[in-house]
């Protein structure tokens, strides 16, 4: 079993005005993630899963500490790299684990059916595949948003601050792999979302950014808005 990595993560919902100021503070301390390209952004599709009683969605809107969810991920509407996801939360604190799936599995998976080809390896399609047996999990919703990633580095920190917006709320869960989806947008215009992740402290440089008027943490999350405005 692989050992599990826990991490703090901060949720800040942004105004217009907010987003300007803390991306241009972030921008002067940290480095663009490689992976956004020219376009200095890339866009993330989640397509979620929950059981016969909504349990994931309860979780999240009773304030479950001890939590988990299961999705499928892929980036810029590719299909190229798909990834199946483990998200933990334990006491305040996150972890995840993934693990690669085939695009045959991804369309099983999206049929609420049980891939019949999952490899020793594929940990969380393991768990994920039981759940379905026993809990009677399947797809619940498409959570579709473009997100700015920046990295802080150094030998006693690693921080990872990002910033989500066009958040959308995508009830067909059959149009995951389509190249364009349609739904329903979950902020108001302008607004985004700012997440802050470290592992054991948060440097002062970073902590900084944090101390604006207006500015407080959230528990915001984006696949329970996504299902609250699809149900």
């Amino acid at each position: 079993m692989d050992e599990i990595h826990y991490r703090h993560e901060y949720k800040y919902p942004l105004m217009h005005g907010q987003i300007l100021i803390e991306n241009a503070k972030i921008s002067a301390v940290a480095q663009k993630d490689a992976h956004v390209g020219e376009a200095g952004f890339y866009n993330i599709r989640s397509l979620y899963f929950d059981d016969y009683d909504n349990s994931c969605y309860m979780d999240n809107e009773n304030g479950v500490d001890n939590r988990e969810k299961y999705r499928i991920r892929i980036y810029n509407h590719s299909a190229e790299r798909i990834t199946l996801e483990l998200k933990q939360k334990i006491r305040g604190k996150t972890s995840k684990r993934t693990c690669p799936i085939t695009l045959a599995q991804c369309r099983k998976l999206m049929d609420g059916m049980i891939p019949d080809d999952i490899k020793p390896q594929q940990q969380v399609l393991h768990k994920l595949a039981y759940l379905m047996a026993v809990r009677l999990m399947k797809p619940a919703v498409i959570v579709d948003y473009d997100r700015v990633p920046y990295l802080y580095r150094r030998e006693d920190a690693n921080v990872r601050v990002t910033f989500d917006s066009n958040i959308t709320s995508v009830n067909d869960v059959s149009s995951f792999l389509d190249e364009r989806i349609y739904g329903r947008g979950v902020l108001t215009a302008g607004q985004a979302l700012m997440e802050v992740k470290f592992d054991s402290f948060l440097p002062d440089e970073i902590y900084s950014l944090l101390q604006l008027d207006g500015l407080s943490a959230s528990t915001f999350s984006k696949y329970y808005l996504c299902r609250k405005f699809g149900m």
